[in-house]
């Protein structure tokens, strides 16, 4: 209800400062360092607060000599408030994309002159840092994976956001939310279990990203009550995230969609077909154990309305499942651009191969 602010009604109103969540998690942690600061807080306890494990705060200490100045008589690290802002000041450095080493050598530059903990400065981050195989990216890029791998998904979110702010989702997609996923695949491949937590956490952020461009231009936009896209991942297919970005930026372009999401049985796919008469049908196959070329081929041949003035609709081939499929009636674009370009294009235009992460 109107007028409800969780507070007294009879409180003055009081002028606060606009602040990220990771923002306000580093100035709790900040004014708990310096509630106390003959005291001084734990290794553990810091660790907890900032989202790093204590076992990479010693390794900070260890090898860039990020460590505090204080220890007890039991050797064991106490830090102060002077020691958390250093800290803090590296964690928002290497999640930017910063290297460990030169986000650790600014980190200390600012603690000797006694700096505030401020935004990131313009180094270059010549390597991932993340222990993923990242190759030649974006610098975003880099800072999504460390944060990913830290599991910190306050900094998660924030890189996200901010990617798709700063170039908008299509070039976001392609140069830095795609690059990241692929690249916490390839290593989730290769490292087995270990990276399965890494995985989730970033597909959930960024699924979560997408869909809030998707509702924010679904909602300020009037959607025309012409047919629309038809998005559905072929049956016994999961992964559902690059068309979900296709989604999105038709969404943004005022484009109708219907997104029917991961896994779709075929006879659902050609009811919800037949109900809707869709523009165009969009089928994603992460693997050839899942891109049925018989199902897209029916789809494709497949019409719909009203007698005497019946149509057929255009159908996209998407993802790498599909590998050399061809067929007269059917699209294969190579990305997200392309797949929008096709969806723009006359039914003559037949870009090919596959997109997404």
């Amino acid at each position: 209800m109107a007028g409800e602010s969780g507070g007294r009604a009879d409180a003055p109103p009081v002028a606060h400062a606009v602040r990220t969540p990771r923002e306000q998690a580093f100035t709790d942690v900040r004014a708990n360092s310096e509630a106390a600061p003959s005291a001084g807080v734990t290794t553990g306890s810091l660790a907890r607060q900032v989202g790093v494990s204590p076992t990479t705060l010693r390794s900070w200490d260890r090898r860039y000599g990020l460590g505090p100045e204080t220890r007890d008589e039991g050797r064991h690290r106490r830090w102060m408030p002077g020691d958390v802002a250093m800290v803090l000041d590296m964690c928002r450095l290497t999640a930017a994309g910063i290297p460990p080493a030169e986000a650790a050598k600014a980190a200390k530059a600012r603690a000797e002159a006694d700096g505030p903990v401020g935004p990131p400065l313009a180094l270059s981050a010549s390597r991932s840092g993340s222990g993923l195989p990242l190759g030649d990216v974006r610098q975003e890029c880099r800072g999504l994976a460390r944060a990913a791998v830290r599991l910190d998904a306050v900094a998660v979110q924030e890189r996200l956001v901010a990617a798709v702010t700063a170039h908008g989702l299509v070039a976001a997609w392609e140069e830095i939310l795609a690059p990241a996923l692929q690249a916490v695949g390839r290593k989730w491949a290769s490292a087995g279990e270990r990276y399965v937590e890494v995985e989730h956490l970033l597909s959930w952020h960024v699924s979560a990203t997408i869909r809030h461009v998707y509702v924010s231009a679904a909602s300020a936009r009037r959607m025309p009550r012409s047919a629309p896209v038809l998005l559905a991942c072929m049956p016994g297919e999961q992964h559902t995230l690059p068309l979900e970005a296709l989604n999105a930026a038709l969404a943004e372009r005022g484009v109708p969609t219907l997104m029917l999401g991961a896994a779709v049985p075929a006879d659902v796919l050609e009811a919800a077909a037949d109900r809707v008469g869709p523009s165009a049908v969009v089928l994603w196959a992460q693997s050839a154990a899942t891109a049925g070329l018989a199902l897209a081929r029916h789809v494709a041949a497949a019409s719909w309305g009203v007698r005497g003035a019946r149509t057929h609709s255009r159908v996209l081939l998407t993802g790498p499942g599909w590998g050399r499929a061809a067929h007269p009636a059917l699209l294969h674009p190579p990305g997200l651009r392309e797949a929008l370009a096709a969806l723009d294009a006359p039914q003559t235009a037949h870009p090919r191969q596959s997109y997404g992460a």
